[in-house]
């Protein structure tokens, strides 16, 4: 054959390769720019993984709710929306300290909030110190106030008050510490929506903030003061503006979550797919496995995670999911002499939590100058010693086929699901599983008797449920004793060390085969 000849045959060969090998890469290329590009539909944002590893991994995230709201520190956090409910506890309380609402209103507090003992490092340290793998703000709550430097609200915590960039300067301290950044948002119901609804003005007529009435100081036409009370002219353009605070946030601070109180289905599904998709292409564009959150499904559970406020599931959820509740008794923000729940209490109640996939979310209430007082630091500190020592029972495991069995009652929570403030004992007995099976933990909800023999209960048939495989040996965490036991065929029979360990749970590692 002629030299020439075979020099083109393998030239054009060649170039066919390559032509191929090129359409093959571009195609993958653009396989993968579909995958990493998310459209504002439910079709495209729900190839979005709602639940990645690291949040099913995390067990424990903390927030706070701090603002304006808390600089009286009586009633709620709904302060600014029931002070503007003529003859309401809270009206005659701000009128008796601060003065008539047409004289002193909500905007005044801003001022007052001056947050000067705020420090970001330290507040990071006790998230740390407390277990917490995710934290942030209340970015803003129904009131209005933006608690980051936004040029989209004129009413925010880098002009105002504080003059701080509150979300900044505590998500890289947190980044410091490699705990993921959270903000939540509460801000949908902060739009106007009662002013053509006669029979809710003056009142709270929950569809809103703030309660409407063409004589109160909400009905504002001041093109600033209207931004703060949600009282645009239209309600597309509160949606539009509610969205566009969200945007600056993930624009400008890239949180790992996303989260959101109820009321979210009172903004257009549009809002809400626009909002996932830039959230989702922003973690794509960072390296970031985001999460989205919400409260009775707002977000459908292909795309986001759940949320029971102040309460828990009465069994095992086939999703992740998640709790948000409070270090105090009831109250959100800071109330002068508001009661808090003891360490026990709370650990306990997140045991159950975990022990049924979910995550919590604890709420902690500093004062108006950014203080976190002695008391709940106290408590967060112990919650801190237990997680230390047993940290290895919660995070990055997974439920077992049941979640465990006791005798304590269990009543209907204030909010969602059951109460998050169960009395759980002893007699209560919770169970984990290590991700690669070579562990289980079980969790004693109080301290059993030392030397007791306990007599594992049967659920179903003992081996149906309980090890998944074979026992090696069976330990007391936090203390290295090996824990005397027997299987039979009926029951696992265990004997407490004699030592008094731990009042807040007890827990066993299962070392298995």
């Amino acid at each position: 054959m002629n030299l020439n000849l075979l020099r083109f045959i393998v030239f054009v060969l060649m170039g066919s390769l390559l032509a191929c090998s090129e359409q093959k890469a571009a195609k993958q290329n653009k396989e993968e720019q579909k995958v990493a590009h998310f459209e504002p539909n439910f079709e495209s944002l729900s190839r979005h993984k709602a639940a990645p590893e690291w949040f099913a991994d995390a067990k424990l995230g903390m927030y706070f709710h701090w603002g304006p709201y808390s600089v009286p520190a009586y009633g709620s956090a709904w302060y600014p929306a029931n002070m503007y409910i003529k003859g309401s506890s809270v009206n005659k309380f701000h009128e008796e300290k601060f003065g008539p609402i047409e004289e002193f209103g909500y905007e005044d507090f801003i001022p007052m909030f001056t947050a000067e003992h705020f420090d970001a490092e330290d507040w990071a340290d006790l998230f740390e110190m407390t277990g917490a793998k995710f934290a942030g703000p209340v970015a803003q709550h129904h009131d209005g106030f933006a608690m980051w430097d936004s040029e989209v609200n004129p009413w925010n915590a880098a002009d105002m008050g504080p003059k701080r960039d509150i979300t900044g300067e505590l998500f890289k301290s947190l980044k410091k510490r490699n705990i993921k950044t959270l903000a939540t948002f509460h801000h949908a119901r902060n739009g106007q929506r009662n002013s053509n609804k006669p029979e809710y003005w003056g009142k709270n007529g929950f569809q809103s903030h703030y309660p409407y009435h063409p004589d109160l100081p909400t009905a504002t036409t001041d093109p600033k003061l209207r931004k703060l009370f949600g009282n645009w002219e239209n309600i597309e353009d509160f949606n539009q503006y509610w969205l566009d605070q969200v945007e600056e946030v993930v624009d400008k601070y890239n949180p790992d979550m996303l989260w959101y109180d109820s009321w979210l289905n009172m903004i257009p599904e549009d809002k809400i797919n626009e909002m996932l998709a830039y959230h989702f292409n922003s973690g794509v564009k960072n390296n970031q496995e985001v999460v989205v959150c919400s409260k009775h499904q707002d977000i459908p559970l292909e795309i986001g995670i759940d949320d029971l406020e102040q309460g828990g599931r009465r069994d095992i959820y086939p999703l992740p999911w998640m709790t948000d509740i409070t270090l105090s008794q009831s109250r959100w923000m800071y109330v002068e002499g508001h009661p808090y729940k003891d360490a026990a209490l709370v650990v306990r109640n997140m045991i159950d939590v975990w022990s049924k996939n979910g995550t919590v979310l604890l709420n902690i209430s500093p004062r108006a100058d950014g203080v976190i007082n002695k008391e709940q630091r106290d408590i967060l500190k112990e919650i801190g010693a237990w997680m230390k020592i047993h940290g290895e029972a919660v995070y990055g495991t997974r439920p077992f086929k049941v979640f465990g069995y006791g005798t304590a009652n269990a009543t209907d929570a204030s909010h969602d699901g059951q109460s998050a403030k169960v009395k759980y004992t002893a007699n209560d007995v919770r169970y984990t599983v290590a991700k690669d099976k070579k562990s289980m933990y079980v969790f004693f909800l109080g301290v059993p008797k030392a030397g007791k023999t306990i007599k594992m209960r049967a659920i179903g048939g003992f081996h149906r449920n309980l090890p998944p495989s074979p026992i090696k040996n069976i330990k007391l965490m936090g203390a290295d004793i090996d824990i005397d036991w027997k299987l039979t065929p009926q029951t696992l029979l265990l004997k407490m060390p004699e030592v008094e360990y731990n009042q807040i749970a007890t827990v066993l590692k299962l070392e298995l085969e």
